[in-house]
C-alpha cells in the first residue's frame, strides 16, 4: 500500500471533519471554501509553519518528531486509535524501515490447548487480517454460519461484507461492518506490506460497494471490549460480552473470548449451544 497516499488521505479526512467552532476558532463569514478546517488553521493549532503542515498533508511524515506528531494529533482532535495510526504511518514513512512480520495463520499447539481448556465460553484467535486461526469447540458452534463457507482460513470481515447470512447473524450489522473496516484500516497502517491483507482489501473493494465507502472514510478503531448481539440459527438471540487480548508470545494474534451475564437468557442459550456442539463435527 502507498504510505504517502495513506498519510495524505488520513490527514485531509481528519481535517475535514472539524469545524472552526469545534477547534475553538472564530469562523469569519459564512462562505468557507473548504469543509472543516483550513490547512493554515491546523498549522496554527499545531504550532508549525503552514509550509511544514502542507508537506505533511501531502504525505511526507518522514522526520516528524514525536512532539510534532503529538501537537498534530491534538490539533486534529484524534482519538487513541487515530493517534496510534498517525504514529504508525510516520514510522512507516521513515528511512530504513524494516517490514513487519506477516501475521501468522496458525498457532502453536499450546495456544490451542489454552483454547480447549476454556469450556464454558466461546474463545478464538484471529490475526490482523481477521483470519480465524484457532477456535475452541464452543466458538466453532457459535460461528457456524461463518464457517459454513469452505474457504480457509475463514475470515470474519469477508463473511460480514460478502455473505448474505451475515445480516441475519449480526443483529447490529451496520455497526459491525463499520468496525470491521476500521480495524482493517488500522492493520493496514501497521503492516502496509502484508500481501494477503492487500488482496483481501482488493477483493472486498471489488465486490462490495458498502466496503468501498467504509474504506474510503479512513476511519480507524480499536476493538478491545464490548457487547455483540447475535442471532444464531440453532439457539436464537444471544447478547454476549467480548474481550479481545493481544497475545504477547504471538505478535499479531488476538485472543477473543465471549461471555454471557450469569443467569441470563444468553447464558442459557450458551449452555444449549454447548449441548448442540457436542453432537456436531464442525469444520475448523
Amino acid at each position: 500500500m502507498d504510505v504517502r497516499a495513506e498519510v495524505r488521505e488520513f490527514l485531509s479526512s481528519r481535517r475535514a471533519r472539524i469545524t472552526p467552532e469545534q477547534a475553538g476558532l472564530p469562523a469569519y463569514g459564512g462562505n468557507r471554501r473548504v469543509q472543516g478546517l483550513r490547512r493554515e488553521e491546523v498549522a496554527m493549532l499545531a504550532g508549525v509553519s503552514i509550509d511544514y503542515y502542507v508537506r505533511m498533508e501531502r504525505g511526507n511524515l518522514s522526520g516528524a518528531s514525536d512532539s510534532v506528531l503529538d501537537a498534530l494529533a491534538r490539533a486534529l482532535q484524534l482519538d487513541e486509535a487515530e493517534r496510534e495510526h498517525l504514529f504508525t504511518l510516520a514510522r512507516a514513512a521513515g528511512p530504513g524501515q524494516t517490514r513487519r512480520r506477516t501475521p501468522p495463520a496458525t498457532v502453536r499447539p499450546v495456544i490451542q490447548q489454552v483454547l480447549d481448556a476454556i469450556t464454558d465460553a466461546p474463545a478464538w484467535v484471529r490475526n490482523g487480517r481477521h483470519d480465524i486461526v484457532a477456535m475452541n469447540r464452543l466458538a466453532r458452534a457459535l460461528y457456524a454460519p461463518v464457517l459454513a463457507d469452505p474457504r480457509r482460513p475463514a475470515n470474519t470481515t469477508r463473511f460480514i461484507y460478502l455473505d448474505p447470512a451475515a445480516r441475519a447473524f449480526f443483529v447490529d450489522w451496520d455497526r459491525i461492518a463499520n468496525d470491521a473496516a476500521a480495524m482493517l484500516r488500522l492493520e493496514a497502517g501497521r503492516n502496509p506490506h502484508d500481501r494477503a491483507l492487500i488482496e483481501l482489501v482488493g477483493e472486498l473493494s471489488t465486490r462490495s460497494e458498502i466496503f468501498r465507502q467504509r474504506w474510503a472514510s479512513h476511519d480507524v478503531q480499536f476493538h478491545r471490549s464490548g457487547r455483540k448481539r447475535l442471532h444464531h440459527p440453532v439457539v436464537g438471540r444471544l447478547e454476549l460480552d467480548f474481550e479481545s487480548m493481544e497475545l504477547p508470545s504471538e505478535p499479531g494474534l488476538t485472543l477473543n473470548v465471549y461471555t454471557a451475564t450469569p443467569d441470563s437468557p444468553a447464558a442459557d442459550a450458551l449452555k444449549m449451544l454447548a449441548s448442540w456442539a457436542a453432537t456436531q463435527d464442525l469444520l475448523t
